[in-house]
C-alpha cells in the first residue's frame, strides 16, 4: 500500500469516527435534557408552596445548563 493509499485510508476511518461520534451525541442529547428536567422537577416539587427559595434557583441553574 502507497503512503498515499495509507493517508486515503486513514482519512476515511477518521471521517467515519467522527460520524459515529457525532451520532453517538446526537443519541444521548435527549436522555441527558430528561435527566436535567426531571433534577429540575424535584427541586420545583420540593420548592411547591413555598417563598421563592435556594431550591427554586437550583432548579433554575439547571434548566438553563441545558440552554447553553
Amino acid at each position: 500500500m502507497t503512503q498515499e493509499e495509507q493517508i486515503a485510508k486513514l482519512t476515511e476511518m477518521l471521517e467515519i469516527q467522527q460520524k459515529l461520534h457525532e451520532t453517538a451525541i446526537d443519541m444521548l442529547k435527549p436522555a441527558i435534557e430528561a435527566e436535567r428536567e426531571a433534577c429540575a422537577k424535584l427541586c420545583d416539587e420540593y420548592a411547591n408552596g413555598l417563598e421563592r427559595n435556594y431550591s427554586e434557583i437550583i432548579a433554575e441553574a439547571i434548566r438553563a445548563r441545558g440552554q447553553a
